[in-house]
């Protein structure tokens, strides 16, 4: 599987942006994706994640309620829809692949997109 991420970019607090990650391979919807992210000096941290027919999603606390994923395995592309930006969502964004059910867990991905970043000044 091969991820691409697009769809960052800078924005003011309380604006929004929709990130896309767009996947390689037949198995994309067997598996399910996710969202983390890593500010600078900060440690990558998980921020949503959605299940293989897109009927499980979950979300970081940080996130619930201004951030929506959602996934079309017609196209093989997931989404993230972030509204009410705030600047501490300043980070790269990365989407991410796994066929575990430890879906906050990091290391439990094992394909990973390049990241794309999104700026949110205030």
């Amino acid at each position: 599987v091969q991820l691409q991420a697009s769809g960052g970019g800078t924005v003011q607090a309380g604006g929004s942006l929709r990130l896309s990650c767009a996947a390689s391979g037949r198995t994309f919807s067997r598996r399910y994706m996710g969202w983390f992210r890593q500010a600078p000096g900060k440690e990558r941290e998980f921020v949503a994640a959605i299940s293989r027919g897109g009927g499980d999603i979950r979300y970081a606390d940080s996130v619930k309620g201004r951030f929506t994923m959602s996934r079309d395995n017609a196209k093989n592309t997931v989404y993230l829809q972030m509204n009410s930006l705030k600047p501490e969502d300043t980070a790269v964004y990365y989407c991410a692949s796994t066929s575990s059910d430890w879906v906050r867990r990091g290391g439990e991905y094992d394909y990973w997109g390049q990241g794309t970043l999104v700026t949110v000044s205030s």
